[in-house]
């Protein structure tokens, strides 16, 4: 089988890129640049050069593939060009479901974002017929949000499109901000990160990189069209993944609580730095407010319709821990 693949270059998109190698799949990847040096050197491996915002581009490395994997997307927190986000998220989306139908592909799987889903009470588990939030605090949701709805007017049109919806994915791969959490373990080791996030009891949903790979594939294989899953994994507050980090690592550093008073301050004064001379936040105003929302999920539905299973967080950092530490030596 061939694969039209957008996000080569990304933390998902490549360990999928490599899952479907090993599996001796043509994979023809659509990629900006062709000389990256992450991506693998393998005979199925067909690079094109282009972006999501070419429809020729799309069109050719498109044509003859059976099924379509979109991961590519905007996840930065700010962009000097404010219709940055929109251009890629949707419209880039929009212009791979039209070449998808043009190709007659077999099924779309379009990576979205858990973020899409509305924050939950402490207690209270998220799944995918829950109501959508009132509105979103950043570009990136509310951009995704706009592009599920783009899939479900396709699959309206013919296209058969499956949606899934990963956590906070974390473990071996490329250490960049779309893999934070490993950032953060690896800052952690090393006594780089003495801070917890506001009271430290804000909930988030954490999910091994390998358990997401395989819910793309199950998706693909078993994912009932015009459906979104949630792709998820451990419901865990920043006290306890910080604890659990501790034990596994033998760790025990004295952590110091930072206020979301003084993170709102902080993202501000970044803000006005970025405003005035171009200088990339690490962190907006909107997504310190995004990371102190509680986000307890549930895969369920993944797991009775899709066989999806779950790396318990303790294990999944384990392996993290160990495969840093095979980094450094």
């Amino acid at each position: 089988m061939k694969y039209f693949l957008t996000g080569a270059t990304g933390f998902i998109g490549l360990e999928l890129t490599k899952h479907l190698l090993l599996e001796g799949e043509t994979v023809h990847a659509l990629v900006r640049s062709p000389d990256n040096p992450i991506l693998p050197n393998h005979q199925n491996l067909v690079l094109f050069k282009g972006d999501v915002s070419d429809q020729k581009s799309i069109d050719r490395a498109m044509e003859g593939c059976d099924y379509v994997f979109h991961l590519a997307g905007y996840t930065k927190p700010w962009s000097k060009e404010k219709y940055l986000p929109y251009k890629i998220n949707v419209e880039g989306t929009k212009k791979i479901l039209e070449s998808a139908l043009k190709n007659k592909i077999k099924r779309v799987v379009f990576t979205s974002t858990a973020g899409t889903l509305k924050p939950s009470e402490t207690d209270e588990e998220i799944d995918e017929n829950s109501p959508a939030p009132e509105f979103y605090f950043t570009e990136y949701e509310q951009t995704k949000r706009e592009a599920e709805k783009l899939c479900l007017s396709f699959v309206l049109n013919g296209l058969d499109v499956v949606i899934v919806n990963p956590s906070r994915v974390y473990g071996p791969g490329q250490l960049n901000k779309s893999n934070s959490v490993t950032l953060l373990i690896k800052k952690y080791i090393d006594g780089k990160w003495r801070f917890i996030p506001g009271n430290g009891k804000n909930i988030g949903n954490y999910v091994y990189i390998e358990d997401i790979v395989e819910g793309h594939m199950l998706a693909l294989k078993k994912g009932k069209r015009g459906e979104r899953y949630i792709l998820g994994g451990t419901n865990a507050s920043f006290n306890e993944l910080f604890g659990l980090l501790a034990e596994i690592t033998e760790r025990h550093y004295r952590l110091f609580n930072l206020p979301l008073w003084l993170m709102i301050l902080f993202s501000k004064i970044m803000g006005v730095l970025a405003a005035g001379f171009g200088i990339e936040p690490l962190i907006t105003t909107p997504w310190v407010k995004r990371y102190n929302q509680n986000r307890v999920l549930t895969s369920k539905k993944a797991k009775t319709n899709l066989g999806y299973s779950i790396t318990p967080l303790r294990e999944g950092v384990k392996k993290t821990k160990v495969w840093l530490e095979s980094k450094n030596n």
